[in-house]
């Protein structure tokens, strides 16, 4: 598994908002700034995110966005889904995303990536939001 930039910025973002969970909303700008992001590269993760129901938008002078959900609801792993897809490196050794590949032909090969997918995925299912802020 590799993740992509735009899944390490929805990370990064997403962390930035469970910092301030609970307070006023964080501008765009503000969170950009903070994580090095590219506003406009941020406004399209969020849009993503909004639709997803991990963020909302508060429209206003006081307004920015803000998480959907408390931080204790959101793990790495069904962020890194929702932006990459799959945690499995192998389509025939993916839960959600199965497809069949050549590597299905050597069950002893697709088992040793079944139990890469199965130790990234604990791991990753296992990390909330809350756990990772300061």
């Amino acid at each position: 598994m590799r993740l992509s930039r735009k899944s390490e910025y929805a990370l990064l973002a997403l962390l930035d908002l469970a910092n301030n969970y609970g307070k006023a909303p964080a501008k765009i700008m503000e969170v950009s700034q903070r994580n090095e992001i590219p506003k406009k590269y941020l406004e399209q993760i969020f849009l993503q995110l909004k639709g997803a129901g991990y963020v909302r938008s508060i429209r206003g002078a006081k307004g920015g966005y803000e998480l959907a959900k408390p931080p204790e609801k959101i793990t790495l792993a069904e962020v890194i889904r929702l932006i990459d897809g799959p945690l499995a490196s192998v389509g025939s050794a993916s839960l959600y995303f199965f497809e069949h590949t050549p590597i299905e032909e050597n069950e002893k090969l697709l088992q040793v990536f079944k139990d890469i997918r199965d130790i990234v995925a604990a791991k990753l299912e296992s990390k909330t939001l809350d756990q990772l802020i300061d």
